[in-house]
């Protein structure tokens, strides 16, 4: 009988033993209520113990974590909408606070979160252009509302580390993106004309160039044949003195042949002329 009652004990203690420890891993802290009042918070990493059925102990995962939300819509300050999408990094930064504004929910932390977000982005995007928020420097504009965000994520007993904005689209339900495509269009345009118009005195400057090249090298080759033109006249005047100076008898013959054969190389010229016309004197002559 005595038996039983020893093994009764034993597993009393074992189950006692198992309840009043608890092991907080790394990465992780946790908070001790007793009776639901905090007793004891912040606990690190290792092996801890507490009173069974008196007090209680949550553990809580102090690593980053990531709290995305849904892409919001605001208003730049040329009053054109934008769509942003972004996400934020976080974590627990004291449990025990997080305990009281949450009840260690981490849903709620974030349901109350992303509203605390979503006002600060809204804040710094209303005060700049469309073209400052697509374009800008987004690390400038996040580092501006970090602060403020943490001022409120702060009464969650949370830290935001980081901001992140993973995409910044136009609506296309408003007229911002037709605006944007007709700027962007008229922006090729005068691009374009400005292209085209240096094209076009480019090309004149070169049509000029050519045409001023061209004329130099006509008058240039002009020149040139006047001079073996006339260099060509004056020898065949001095071949033809000489030939007329050696024999003007035959000189004179040869001419008229050259005559001649000029006036009826087609083999229908008709030439008038009176017998005794000096033209025909080598016709006529049988010497």
């Amino acid at each position: 009988m005595k038996a039983p009652i020893w093994i009764a004990v034993i597993v009393a203690a074992l189950f006692t033993l198992l309840g009043s420890v608890f092991v907080v891993k790394e990465g992780e802290t946790a908070i001790v209520l007793n009776l639901g009042r905090v007793s004891r918070a912040d606990l690190g990493p290792g092996l801890h113990f507490k009173v069974p059925l008196i007090e209680n102990a949550l553990v809580f995962d102090r690593r980053l974590q990531v709290l995305d939300a849904t892409p919001e819509r605001y208003l730049t300050s040329e009053r054109k909408d934008v769509s942003v999408d972004f996400f934020s990094l976080g974590q627990i930064d004291d449990a025990t606070a997080f305990f009281r504004a949450t009840g260690g929910d981490e849903s709620v932390a974030v349901n109350r979160l992303v509203p605390i977000v979503k006002d600060s982005l809204r804040n710094e995007i209303n005060a700049r252009t469309l073209q400052q928020v697509v374009s800008g420097d987004r690390s400038e504009m996040i580092d501006a509302q970090l602060e403020k965000i943490n001022e409120g994520a702060s009464t969650l007993g949370v830290r935001i580390v980081d901001l992140r904005i993973k995409q910044i689209d136009l609506p296309t339900d408003s007229e911002v993106i037709n605006n944007v495509y007709a700027r962007m269009s008229a922006q090729r345009r005068q691009v374009a004309s400005a292209l085209r118009a240096a094209g076009e005195e480019q090309s004149r400057q070169i049509r000029a160039e050519a045409d001023r090249e061209q004329t130099v090298l006509v008058a240039e080759a002009e020149r040139d044949a006047q001079r073996l033109r006339g260099e060509g006249d004056a020898e065949a005047a001095r071949t033809y003195a000489s030939a007329a100076n050696k024999d003007p008898a035959f000189y004179a013959f040869q001419r008229s042949l050259e005559a001649y054969r000029e006036s009826f190389r087609d083999g229908q010229a008709l030439i008038v002329l009176d017998q005794d016309d000096p033209f025909l004197q080598y016709l006529g002559n049988d010497r």
